[in-house]
Formats: structure tokens, C-alpha cells, sequence
């Protein structure tokens, strides 16, 4: 009776009968966005596994800050496996799924955003301890770091999975949303306003921690020249995270609007005409982060190079080791023959001398 009320046995077939679903509708833009979906994933995933490696391989990110950035990359490496997903388990084939399915779905992109909106803040609070001393790096032990990132996928997993531990509208299909259709609109409402309220605070933190280092900065005199262009690391790192959070902001927050108006249960707002653009713009803010990093640190950038310039110059080992080995086995070859033809010479000499 409770699976019959609760249509817990029930495809994603059942529940889409109660939304429209604008992909299985219009297929062409479907295939568009999956084109240029997957393009970006390719991006996502090659780019933010250079970051986690730039940071291992080089001695100078051996700091906390780094590390914080490297789990940022972590999550976004995430967000491209569940981007891929999600494009190839959408539309018609969506239907098919069972709810177990979907849930799955859905956790991989929300464990995602949890993930990468909890580093930053964890990062915020990185940038706070090391401006108020007013110092490049933190004094925050790989201990604690450890506990942090730790900290940040046990809160991101547990996010992701809230929807299928009971708060969803399987038993009450009047309460379901219209874009996560087994989704209840008091989650969306509660998941919207949650990440629009943290998105403001980080704002505010990261606004005020640039003001104290400006203000800082102005107040040492000219005759600590050297000083100022060794304390003047500081900003530079806040600007990179500001650009990060402002890229963020602005690729998450008109979903985030679209989830509230659909929460609301907004009528008038054709909140399913969003869905794909939506969905790349939230792709995209994966695809700037590396670009970000690269861009705004030249250290960065330079370990980059350098690891790209190992891949080729690996890649090319490979390759003259196989053109090597074809020369030399061919050269065998003809050092084989080579005695019969000049006995057959000398032969052929000592007939004509007779």
C-alpha cells in the first residue's frame, strides 16, 4: 500500500506526465546543448585535473591556500562527471529511469555546487586568518587543512542526498516541482534561498577583507618599497578568489532564481524555457575557474606549461621508441641477408676469373 501511495516502483515516466518537460519537446535544441555541453566537460575535466596536478607537483602551492584551491578544482572536476551525465540521461531517455536513478542524477550535481560553494567559503575563512596578520599564507596546519576539505565532502554529500533521505514529493505528487519533477517546491524554496543568502554573505566577507588590505597597503610609506611589493601578494590572491566567487555568482544565480520562482509554484513563469541555457551557464562557471587561475597567476600558468611541455615531450619519447625499434629490427633483417649476396658476389667473381 505505502509503494502504490508513494509510487516509489514508478519510472521518471509517471512523474514527468505531471511537468512539461521542454527538452523532450523540442530534441534539436536537446542535441545542441549536448554538443556544446560535452565540449565544455572535455574542457572541465582535462583543465581542473592540471590544477589538482600543478598544485601537487610544485612546491610553492604547498600551502594551505592552495590546497583549499585544489579541492575547488576537485569539486568542479565533479561537477563535469555529473554534467555528462546528466546530458546523457535527459530528455527522452530521462523518462526511463527509475527514481533511484534520478535521485543519483540530480545528487552528483547538487554534492557539486555544495561542494564548490563550501570551499569558497572555507577559503573566505582562510583569507580572513592570513589578512587580519597580514601575511601571504596562513598559519593553519595540513592537519586542520585536512579536517576543512574533509569537513566540506561530508557536509556536500549529506546536501546532495537530502532529496532521497525523505524530502521529496514521491507520497505527494501535488507538491512536486515542475523543473526536478520528484522534487518537492519546499526543497527548492529552502535550497534557492539558502545558496542566494550564503552567495551575499561571501560577497560582504570578501569585499570587507579587500578594504582592510587596501587600506593596509596604502598606509606603509615609500621607503618600504620592497615591503610593499611583498605584501601586495595578499591582494593578489584575493582578487583571484573574488573573481572566482564573482564568476560564480553570476553563472549560479539566475538557476538559483528559476528553482525560487518554480518553489513558489510561479505560474506565469515559464521556468521550463530556461532549463538548457541554464544548465550551460552553470557548465560554463566550471569551465572559467581554470582560466581564472591560470590567467590571474602567473606561477600558475607557468607550471602549466611546464606540465603540458612533460605530456608532449612524453608523448614523443613514445613515439621515436616505436620509430627506433622499426629501423633497427629492419636493419637485422638486412644484416641477415647481407652475407649470402656476397658470397654469391665472390662466387660469381671467381667463375668469371676462370
Amino acid at each position: 500500500m505505502e509503494n502504490q501511495s508513494c509510487h516509489y516502483n514508478e519510472t521518471m515516466r509517471f512523474f514527468y506526465n505531471n511537468s512539461d518537460d521542454e527538452w523532450a519537446r523540442k530534441p534539436n535544441q536537446l542535441i545542441l546543448v549536448q554538443v556544446v555541453g560535452s565540449l565544455f566537460c572535455c574542457f572541465i575535466l582535462f583543465s581542473n585535473s592540471m590544477v589538482i596536478a600543478a598544485v601537487i607537483t610544485n612546491k610553492k602551492f604547498h600551502y594551505p591556500f592552495y590546497y583549499l584551491l585544489s579541492n575547488l578544482a576537485a569539486s568542479d572536476f565533479l561537477a563535469g562527471i555529473a554534467y555528462v551525465y546528466l546530458m546523457f540521461n535527459t530528455g527522452k531517455v530521462s523518462r526511463n529511469l527509475t527514481v533511484k536513478e534520478y535521485f543519483f542524477r540530480q545528487g552528483l550535481l547538487d554534492v557539486s555546487l555544495s561542494a564548490s560553494l563550501a570551499n569558497l567559503l572555507v577559503i573566505a575563512l582562510e583569507r580572513y586568518i592570513s589578512v587580519m596578520a597580514f601575511k601571504v599564507h596562513s598559519n593553519l596546519t595540513k592537519r586542520r587543512v585536512t579536517l576543512l576539505i574533509v569537513l566540506v565532502w561530508g557536509i556536500s554529500i549529506f546536501m546532495g542526498a537530502v532529496p532521497s533521505l525523505g524530502w521529496n514529493c514521491i507520497c505527494n505528487l501535488e507538491s512536486c516541482s515542475k523543473l526536478a519533477p520528484i522534487f518537492s517546491r519546499s526543497y527548492l524554496i529552502f535550497w534557492s534561498m539558502s545558496n542566494l543568502v550564503v552567495f551575499l554573505v561571501m560577497v560582504a566577507i570578501y569585499m570587507r577583507i579587500y578594504g582592510y588590505v587596501k587600506r593596509k597597503t596604502s598606509m606603509l610609506t615609500p621607503h618600504t618599497s620592497g615591503s610593499i611589493n611583498r605584501k601586495r601578494t595578499p591582494i593578489k590572491l584575493i582578487k583571484t578568489v573574488m573573481v572566482v566567487l564573482g564568476a560564480f555568482v553570476i553563472c549560479w544565480t539566475p538557476g538559483l532564481v528559476v528553482l525560487l520562482l518554480d518553489g513558489i509554484n510561479c505560474d506565469s513563469c515559464d521556468v521550463m524555457k530556461l532549463k538548457p541555457w541554464l544548465l550551460l551557464l552553470a557548465v560554463l562557471n566550471s569551465v572559467m575557474n581554470p582560466c581564472i587561475y591560470s590567467y590571474k597567476d602567473e606561477e600558475m600558468w607557468t607550471t602549466f606549461k611546464n606540465l603540458l611541455r612533460c605530456i608532449g615531450n612524453g608523448t614523443r619519447r613514445q613515439r621515436s621508441t616505436k620509430a627506433n625499434a622499426r629501423p633497427l629490427s629492419s636493419a637485422q633483417d638486412t644484416g641477415n641477408s647481407q652475407p649470402p649476396s656476397e658470397e654469391i658476389k665472390n662466387e660469381d667473381q671467381g667463375i668469371l676469373e676462370t
